[in-house]
C-alpha cells in the first residue's frame, strides 16, 4: 500500500476525511474497478446501479482502515458520504472498529449507531458488502445491548439495504444463542421478493444451526413449504446430503 498522506505537521497520518480519500485514491486500479462494477451489479436496473468503484480489493481497504483507525467519528462519517464505494466501506469499517473498541463511551456508541442509521437512510450503506461487514458490529451490537426494537426503523423501512441491515444485525443474538429474535426476524422477511434477502435469511438460519441444530431443524420442518428455495438451500448447507435432499423434496 502506498504511504498515506502525512498530516500538516509532518508526523503521522492525516486523520481527516480528506486524508483518507487521498490514501484510497492513491490505490485505485481501473482494471479491477471494471471487475468490481460487474460483480456488485452496478448496471442499469441492477441493485447497485450507478455506484462507482476505485478498484481496491477488500484486504487493501481493511489495511487502510487500520491505518486510519484514529480518524474522529465526524471525519469517518464525512468520508462515508463519498461517491466511491471503497472509501465508504473504509469509513464504515472505521466506525465499526470504533464501536467495538474499548473503552468506547456509551454516548459515543449511541452516536455511531445514529450516524450509521442516517447513512443507511441516505443511501450510503448501499450494497451487501457494506452491510455485511459493518452492520453486525454496529446496529447488531446496539440492538443486543438496547433491545431488538431498535432495529424496527430498518426492518420497517421498505428499503432493501436497511432491511438487510436488520437481518445481519441478528449475529450477536445468534452468537449468544438467543434465538427467538433471529427466528422472528427471518419470519418477517420470508415473503420478501428479493434474492439478496433470501440469502441473508438463509445465512442467519445456517448460523443458528451451527449453535442449535435441533432448533433449526424444527424451524425448517415448520416452514420449508413456504420458504424461498434460496433461503432453504443456504440454511441446510451443513446437513448431510440425504438430509438436504429430504428438505428439498417438499
Amino acid at each position: 500500500m502506498k504511504t498515506p498522506e502525512k498530516s500538516p505537521s509532518g508526523s503521522g497520518v492525516n486523520l481527516t476525511a480528506a486524508g483518507l480519500e487521498h490514501a484510497m485514491l492513491a490505490q485505485a486500479n481501473p482494471a479491477d474497478a471494471k471487475i468490481l462494477m460487474s460483480f456488485f451489479k452496478t448496471g442499469k436496473g441492477q441493485y447497485g446501479e450507478g455506484d462507482r468503484f476505485l478498484g481496491i480489493r477488500n484486504p487493501l481497504t481493511r489495511r487502510t482502515a487500520k491505518v486510519f483507525r484514529g480518524l474522529p467519528v465526524r471525519e469517518a462519517v464525512r468520508a462515508a458520504h463519498s461517491e466511491w464505494h471503497e472509501i465508504r466501506l473504509c469509513a464504515l469499517l472505521i466506525l465499526a472498529d470504533k464501536y467495538q473498541s474499548k473503552p468506547t463511551e456509551e454516548t459515543e456508541r449511541a452516536a455511531i449507531f445514529e450516524q450509521y442509521a442516517r447513512l443507511a437512510r441516505g443511501g450510503f450503506v448501499n450494497n451487501w458488502d457494506l452491510v455485511d461487514l459493518t452492520a453486525p458490529d454496529i446496529t447488531g451490537a446496539y440492538a443486543f445491548e438496547h433491545g431488538a426494537d431498535t432495529l424496527e426503523r430498518f426492518a420497517a423501512s421498505g428499503h432493501l439495504w436497511e432491511e438487510r441491515i436488520a437481518v445481519l444485525s441478528m449475529f450477536p443474538f445468534i452468537r449468544a444463542k438467543q434465538l427467538e429474535v433471529p427466528f422472528r426476524m427471518v419470519d418477517r422477511f420470508l415473503p420478501h421478493p428479493h434474492d439478496l434477502m433470501h440469502k441473508a435469511c438463509g445465512w442467519m438460519l445456517r448460523e443458528i444451526g451451527k449453535r442449535d441444530r435441533a432448533a433449526l431443524t424444527a424451524y425448517l420442518e415448520k416452514n420449508k413449504a413456504v420458504m424461498p428455495r434460496t433461503t432453504l438451500r443456504y440454511a441446510i448447507e451443513h446437513y448431510s446430503e440425504p438430509e438436504r435432499k429430504a428438505f428439498l423434496a417438499r
